[in-house]
């Protein structure tokens, strides 16, 4: 009789960002551990959903602990510990704008020496304008576990825009085992790959010759029409968001949408943030995973993504038939003075990462990923039949100012 899971017992430890199966691989060796079992539905294709723990420590600054101390040393330390919420009520616990907490995570690590992990948050959490940042216990940086890691893992959690209510259980987002080199993939490699390149609304295609240090994003003020929305800005609100509730908030209470400006330019507001799309659609293989970053990380002036993170099979399928999805831009304008932007404007790239294997999950429907094929979406708490109309009214310069009916 043949083995059980003959599958598991053919798993090829190549290079690269791991697979949903060897991500499995590593829980059942308890390189990855938790006191509550770990559900196939926290496995994604190249990443494994963090759920959070049951307490939150409020907290008065952001810190690292570094290697001098542990993270809970210095997070309940008399200047800095403010109180202890608990997430493990029926109505979980609101987190409030502005405020710091320290969430305990339900997994923890025993990493093999040859493996590193690498954090960002769900693109649900980025689109409602949460900064979710994984701390290890004496780390020194954010989103990064170091090769050989063992022990506890916990999140940095602040929510800019609206309250969000949590509890425990929920996962705010994922982390991804690399072995090997963290380099990615090369451009004269890129250019060899034929079906990465999709083409915009209008079918055009900017071609493999565009590929420069990764696949560049730009910004659509456009969209598909004259009466198209191309961006949405937060509307500050006291009403609560809470994250199990999907399909249910009305988008108007909480969002101004933004119509195509007659100018191609839109000025972002200080402090602002805005959900906006890219230009063109992108593709990521199946022997691929996809990170976004900022073109220039010294501009400053705005952060462009969240999550940043894009699973094999995104805009692309299992054989290639998707022809693209746009990448939503998670873009807060940080500084105190207005920044501009314009249709077409380069605001990062997508670097291409190897997989170790191909992953036996792919991203899509078919795993209830919510994103696939999207346009300019909010995130699924909000309800897709209740977008707001808008019109245009006067102009200035180069700002559309939008009424919401």
């Amino acid at each position: 009789m043949g083995p059980l899971f003959p599958e598991e017992t053919e798993i090829e430890f190549g290079k690269g960002v791991l697979p949903s199966q060897e991500i499995r691989q590593l829980i059942r060796t308890g390189c990855i551990r938790s006191p509550e079992e770990i559900g196939d539905n926290q496995i994604q294709p190249a990443s494994i959903d963090l759920r959070l723990g049951r307490e939150a420590l409020h907290v008065q600054a952001s810190f690292l602990p570094g290697q001098s101390c542990t993270l809970l040393t210095k997070a309940t330390a008399p200047d800095l510990f403010v109180n202890k919420i608990d997430l493990t009520g029926s109505t979980g616990a609101l987190l409030h704008p502005g405020s710091v907490y320290i969430i305990p995570l339900m997994e923890s690590l025993a990493l093999p020496p040859d493996v590193q992990g690498i954090a960002n948050p769900k693109s649900t959490t980025g689109r409602l304008d949460v900064l979710i940042r994984l701390i290890t216990e004496s780390g020194n940086e954010f989103e990064r576990v170091p090769r050989n890691y063992s022990g506890q893992l916990y999140v940095e959690a602040i929510t800019r825009t609206f309250p969000i209510r949590v509890r425990a259980g929920m996962t705010l987002n994922q982390l991804r085992f690399v072995r090997g080199t963290t380099a990615p993939t090369g451009d004269s490699t890129l250019r060899k790959l034929d079906d990465l390149v999709a083409d915009d609304q209008n079918g055009n295609g900017a071609g493999q010759t565009a590929i420069n240090r990764g696949w560049p994003i730009t910004v659509d003020l456009e969209g598909n029409d004259p009466s198209a929305v191309i961006a949405y800005q937060a509307r500050k609100q006291d009403v609560p968001i809470e994250l199990d509730k999907i399909n249910y908030y009305n988008v108007a209470d909480f969002w101004t949408a933004i119509m195509r400006p007659r100018s191609g330019r839109l000025v972002l507001q200080p402090d602002g943030f805005y959900l906006l799309a890219s230009k063109r659609p992108i593709r990521v293989r199946p022997d691929q995973a996809g990170e976004m970053v900022p073109y220039d990380p010294t501009m400053g002036e705005f952060r462009v993504h969240y999550a940043g993170f894009f699973d094999p099979g995104f805009g692309y399928g299992v054989q290639g038939e998707i022809s693209g999805t746009k990448a939503v831009l998670e873009v807060r304008a940080t500084h105190e003075m207005p920044v501009l932007l314009e249709d077409d404007q380069l605001v990062g790239r997508l670097n291409y990462y190897k997989m170790a294997r191909i992953p036996d999950k792919l991203y899509g429907f078919a795993i209830g990923s919510s994103y696939q094929q999207q346009g300019l979406a909010l995130s699924k708490q909000f309800r897709r039949e209740s977008l707001p109309v808008t019109q245009p009214v006067s102009t200035s310069g180069s700002t559309l100012v939008p009424s919401v009916k």
